[in-house]
């Protein structure tokens, strides 16, 4: 099976050259597989946030290499990895960060609007198929507001996924919600990894939720247990 996602031996230190420089990720290596949903654990503090952040290409390693979709990213300037990011790469956040002055047609379709630089009749249509399909059809124009937590949540699912994205990179996306609710929007994160085989990454402290995933990673002060 093709893999996504490639990391070796992943460093990460802040402050560099100084007498307070910190390395909080010691040694990483990791794959993902095309289509396969993994979860990632550890107690608070042990580096999660920074290793999404930089799968997510929005850090960068100090040292070691990376390489998403068959391409080399931890050489790549900031214009190659924002170019990476958005063709590859969907982000889930336990915080929907939906536009309040968008309806949720609008944040559905937004980035495929910056991708584009306008709206098109086929996002259009996707955005309201992908609506329809996390069970909110006929809420298209109801601006995040007039939404509930979980209904908010749905939207964020069907924009991470609007330009199919081949990793779908989900963060607490089930922290704030209630258990009926999480494990609806777990499962629709599964049916979308099924249906198009876009490999998910979620980070969560529920151990329900992890023990569904076809992978466990454990991260503890900054060095993978397991995975």
């Amino acid at each position: 099976m093709t893999n996504i996602l490639n990391l070796q031996d992943i460093r990460k230190s802040y402050n560099v050259g100084t007498p307070v420089e910190t390395e909080v990720l010691h040694g990483i290596s990791l794959s993902l597989a095309q289509a396969e949903f993994v979860s990632l654990t550890g107690p608070s503090g042990s580096g999660k946030s920074t290793l999404l952040n930089i799968i997510g290409l929005l850090e960068r390693p100090t040292s070691g290499t990376l390489h998403m979709a068959g391409e080399r990213a931890d050489t790549l300037d900031d214009a190659g990895l924002t170019r990476l990011r958005g063709r590859t790469i969907g982000f889930v956040f336990q915080f929907h960060h939906l536009l309040p002055a968008f309806t949720a047609l609008e944040n559905v379709m937004m980035p495929g609007i910056i991708e584009a630089g306008q709206a098109t009749a086929e996002a259009e249509a996707f955005g309201r198929e992908l609506l329809a399909r996390v069970g909110l059809a006929g809420a298209e124009h109801k601006r995040p507001g007039e939404l509930s937590g979980g209904m908010q949540q749905r939207v964020a699912i069907a924009r991470a996924l609007s330009l199919r994205p081949r990793l779908i990179l989900a963060d607490e996306p089930t922290g704030n919600l209630d258990t009926v609710t999480a494990d609806e929007v777990f499962g629709l994160l599964r049916e979308f990894n099924q249906d198009h085989g876009s490999a998910c990454l979620i980070v969560t402290h529920d151990p329900r939720l992890a023990a569904r995933c076809d992978r466990p990673i454990v991260l503890v002060d900054g060095r993978l247990t397991s995975g």
